[in-house]
């Protein structure tokens, strides 16, 4: 994840099938909401399948940093956590 570039993003799917766990889209999610914030590791670039962050009490606020975050980096945000996957998907080498 450290190697999405801003204003770019990922899916949870794209990532587990990158570290060779394919399926594990909701093990990717379960890491990285346990990573202390404010965290070096781009976690807000990561969103779900649909192309929206993935809002629930659950994450205790920070889903609404998540949205921060992408919008700071240019990536537009409605209020209902869509964003433009395809415009930013991030294609790995």
């Amino acid at each position: 994840m450290a190697q999405i570039p801003p204003g770019q993003l990922a899916t949870y799917g794209q990532i587990a099938e990158l570290i060779g766990v394919w399926g594990a889209a909701r093990q990717v999610g379960w890491a990285l909401r346990r990573l202390p914030l404010p965290s070096p590791i781009p976690w807000h670039r990561v969103v779900n399948a649909r192309g929206q962050i993935s809002f629930t009490p659950s994450r205790e606020g920070s889903d609404w940093i998540q949205r921060e975050l992408l919008l700071a980096e240019g990536i537009p945000v409605d209020t209902a956590g869509r964003l433009p996957l395809a415009r930013h998907r991030w294609q790995p080498r």
